[in-house]
């Protein structure tokens, strides 16, 4: 009795052991069988990931000449680094990826400065004072951190990997906003209005960084898929309410307020009541039409116009290379 081989099975037998093996809890390589759907949820979850790690630096960027001290400036700057590396990891996840596909990593960056990729919300805001820079490193890596950490265990492997070496460096960011927010907190009445105006300029973009609740939601929404395929584990809904257990109460130790007076903990439904955002203005600023989204990409475009020579020269060497083997 012959054994079929893996050619021989049809599209759906194909389909069925993949889901099979992630169901098993196996994961995925760049080189094995996947459903395209599959390959397109990872690819468009993991160049947003990187895009929004590159375009994420900017907003500090802008504070390395105007940080306080030389320690503080050594400590943005490295932490800057640390966000350009993350995206270009994260890019050559998706490179692997798009190899099937006819595309190429150069393609990401079009995308992006053609409007086609967004990049995460909270990066298209504006941070005007040096408490914003404590509140970007502390409560939106904070959010970052539960987000990347949720999908540690993803199903496709080189991302898992990927991700590890992140949420690692994520950590020390945390730890660099954290000490931010403290010494203004103890700092003058100044510096303390200045951290709450913070505080209150970026909650509602907090509230929208982990994305509409879509959990009373039917159909294939990217969310959904995203779960089936194992390569994420938690709702929108179910980080947001795990971020704010873990930072209301922070922020309220250190005697600042939240400007939501709606907002409390429901002890009969377990879960944290809060005045929502407007949806409508997130779908805005993912759309490019953020106070700081213009901006920001034209950053971003004169960059890669002005290194284009770079990619040049190693495009070059990398010929002259294969031609000698």
């Amino acid at each position: 009795m012959s054994v079929l081989s893996f050619e021989d099975l049809t599209e759906d037998e194909k389909y069925d052991n993949f889901m099979k093996k992630i169901n098993a809890g196996e994961k995925i390589e760049a080189d094995d069988w996947m459903p395209d759907d599959y390959r397109e949820q990872l690819i468009r979850l993991i160049s947003m990931h990187g895009i929004s790690e590159i375009m994420g630096a900017l907003p500090e960027k802008e504070w390395v000449p105007k940080a306080p001290t030389l320690q503080r400036k050594l400590a943005i700057m490295s932490k800057v680094q640390d966000e350009m590396g993350h995206g270009q990891l994260l890019l050559r996840v998706t490179e692997d990826l798009l190899r099937p596909t006819g595309k190429k990593r150069e393609d990401i960056i079009e995308d992006l400065l053609t409007g086609r990729l967004k990049f995460h919300n909270v990066f298209h805001m504006e941070a005007p004072t040096w408490a914003d820079a404590g509140v970007i490193a502390w409560l939106v890596d904070g959010a970052a951190i539960m987000s990347q950490t949720m999908m540690l265990n993803t199903s496709y492997a080189p991302y898992g990997r990927a991700l590890k070496r992140i949420c690692a460096e994520e950590v020390f960011h945390a730890q660099h906003g954290e000490a931010i927010i403290m010494e203004l907190a103890e700092g003058s009445k100044e510096q303390r209005d200045m951290l709450q105006a913070a505080i209150n300029r970026w909650w509602e973009s907090l509230l929208m960084f982990f994305g509409p609740d879509t959990a009373e939601r039917t159909g294939n929404t990217n969310q959904n898929k995203n779960i089936a395929y194992k390569l994420r584990t938690k709702s929108n809904e179910e980080l947001r309410q795990g971020f704010l257990t873990k930072y209301i109460p922070r922020v309220l130790s250190l005697g600042f307020t939240i400007p939501d007076d709606t907002l409390h903990f429901d002890e009969q439904r377990q879960k944290w009541v809060y005045q929502q955002p407007d949806w409508n203005y997130f779908k805005q600023i993912v759309t490019n039409n953020g106070p700081k989204s213009k901006d920001r990409l034209r950053l971003r475009k004169i960059a890669h116009e002005n290194n284009a020579w770079v990619r040049e020269a190693l495009g070059e060497k990398q010929v002259s290379q294969a031609s000698t083997v």
